[in-house]
């Protein structure tokens, strides 16, 4: 039996590009299966904790088209 569930986000998540002249920080987390398909890559987008701005996590462009859309003010 599996105890994933879902769940829907319930806030705003604050992304930004990611540049492919850029270097990335090693505050900016990127998973082994993100690495492993060639991330970080153009397309790609870095995330970043609202509450606390030095954590940042690498989203694949696949998953961030996938499950984000832009939210205009």
């Amino acid at each position: 039996m599996s105890e994933f569930k879902f769940y829907r986000r319930t806030n705003i998540a604050e992304m930004r590009p990611y540049h492919p002249n850029e270097g990335i920080s090693a505050s900016v987390m990127i998973s082994e299966p993100d690495r492993a398909a060639g991330s970080p890559k153009e397309g790609d987008m870095i995330a970043r904790n609202p509450a606390n701005h030095a954590d940042q996590r690498l989203v694949s462009a696949a998953y961030f088209a996938a499950n984000f859309a832009e939210v205009k003010p």
